[in-house]
């Protein structure tokens, strides 16, 4: 577990110099980042050499679109004269708390598929073998008047590109046409799948793990990202080991929802003599906040959020994902895949619509674990206990989305995990399914360390229960009134 650090955006422009140096601060106005180096942008000589003739316009007057490039970074002055190694040395951490298969990419604007696009927010990716992405703002800078635009995020290590705010048309245009970008792909909203010793921890027999849930004893040495709305520091029952937000507005990835801190009990809170116990007791638990107090969010900031993980790839072992869009976007699937191939298993919820989870996503990545959620009333198979407001005992949820896509189930109604206000709360949705195979996930890594994405998935799909499986009057049995053809397992924690 040594997988740390974070690089984003931040762009100088003088009017002097070329910058051969890099790193500056991009102000909380332009990037939901906070405390994260950036490349600076290459700037023209503009003393009246023939190299500043490139930044005058036809009529002989200057272009002033760098001084307006300049000006995406409001505040920055303030901080340019901080040492570089000062910069590099704050930048580029994370802060503790306080105490697949890819559409084919073209040069034209991509569209994602469904999902409530963001006004004038894109999503910049640039092609593999592109090495100086700030040439290309440069040039665009030249080309068209860029006025009140702003870079949201620089992605580096899941994905290569960067987020974009513009209110003139012509500037994606621009970068449409260079040919050393990609795609460029409309930003989306994504938002959280919750509606409203637990049973969800014994209906999958998590009390029989390796770990004994519930005994008082049980401690996991896993990190477990959750990227979510946060979750509460001061929390007695869990274990924050990092915190980053990229959330406008907020300095802290301390929960203001309540949604993250819920996600993260039933994953990983403490076994102890207090509240509840989650799937991998006291696993570290990297605090990623991508959504806002509303639970909503930028799938832009989402994918912020995954290529910090990424670039920690080797101390995060297992990512929860408890939200999601009806879409279908080639960047977040990118990131995903990007960020699986640096060894991060990927635990995502399959949405609360009822539907086929096909056209959402990230449930409907092939590299992903998608979830969906059953009823269970006694933490017991069988069938026998009562209703759960959402079907009957061991049911498919009725707000489930299900499908072939989705990869193994996961008890998610009436789920009682820990809350934001160092609290308690009973929340229900494919958000509290997932992470109880994300510790899972974390568990099987932790006896098997160095497995790869691919081989927990096939592990925790293998071990699970499925329709011909027995009932043994306890957690091993499976459920009925499922929605579709496929099957897929339902979570069974003892083997691991």
């Amino acid at each position: 577990m040594n997988k740390k650090s974070n690089v984003s955006a931040n762009l100088i422009i003088t009017f002097f110099i070329v910058i051969t140096g890099m790193f500056s601060s991009i102000s909380p106005q332009t990037s939901y980042a906070q405390n994260i180096g950036v490349p600076n942008i290459p700037f023209f000589n503009l003393n009246g050499d023939d190299d500043a003739n490139k930044n005058q316009n036809t009529d002989g007057t200057r272009n002033n679109n760098l001084e307006e490039l300049y000006k995406l970074i409001p505040g920055i002055n303030a901080k340019d004269n901080k040492d570089d190694n000062d910069r590099d040395s704050e930048d580029n951490k994370l802060s503790p708390p306080p105490s697949s298969t890819l559409l084919p990419s073209s040069l034209s604007l991509q569209e994602p598929i469904g999902g409530k696009a963001i006004p004038d927010q894109y999503i910049v990716v640039l092609k593999d073998d592109t090495l100086n992405w700030r040439e290309i703002l440069s040039k665009v800078a030249n080309q068209v008047d860029i006025k009140g635009t702003e870079i949201l995020h620089n992605y580096e290590n899941a994905l290569n590109g960067f987020a974009i705010r513009v209110h003139n048309e012509k500037v994606i245009e621009a970068l449409e046409k260079n040919p050393f970008v990609d795609y460029v792909e409309k930003d989306v909203k994504v938002q959280a799948f919750a509606q409203t010793l637990p049973n969800g921890i014994n209906r999958v027999d998590g009390d029989l793990s390796s770990t004994r849930s519930g005994n008082g004893y049980g401690s996991v040495n896993a990190d477990i990202a959750i990227l979510d709305t946060g979750i509460q520091f001061s929390h007695s029952d869990l274990y924050v080991y990092r915190q980053k937000t990229f959330v406008a507005g907020t300095s802290s990835a301390n929960d203001d929802n309540g949604h993250g801190t819920h996600v993260a009990g039933i994953a990983a809170a403490k076994d102890n003599s207090i509240g509840v116990v989650g799937m991998a007791p006291g696993a570290k638990l990297w605090a990623i906040k991508v959504l806002d107090k509303n639970g909503s969010g930028d799938l832009s900031t989402v994918i912020k959020g995954i290529d910090l993980i990424t670039q920690y790839a080797s101390q995060i072992e297992v990512a929860n994902l408890s939200f999601g869009c009806e879409c279908k976007s080639i960047a977040f699937d990118t990131a995903i895949n990007n960020s699986v191939k640096a060894g991060i298993t990927f635990v995502v919820a399959a949405g609360n619509s009822g539907k086929d989870a096909s056209t959402f996503s990230p449930a409907n990545n092939p590299n992903v674990i998608a979830v969906s959620a059953i009823g269970d009333s006694d933490g017991k198979c069988g069938g026998k206990g009562p209703s759960t407001g959402f079907g009957s005992d061991d049911t498919l949820a009725s707000f489930s989305n299900y499908g072939v896509v989705v990869d193994m189930a996961a008890p998610g109604v009436k789920i009682y995990s820990t809350y934001k206000g160092n609290s308690y709360a009973t929340l229900s949705g494919t958000s509290m399914a997932a992470p109880h195979v994300a510790g899972a996930a974390a568990l099987y890594e932790t006896k098997h360390p160095g497995s790869s994405p691919a081989e927990v998935r096939n592990a925790l799909l293998g071990k699970g229960s499925t329709p011909s499986t027995i009932c043994d009057g306890n957690g091993r049995g499976y459920f009925t009134n499922d929605r579709d053809v496929y099957r897929e397992p339902l979570l069974y924690a003892r083997s691991y």
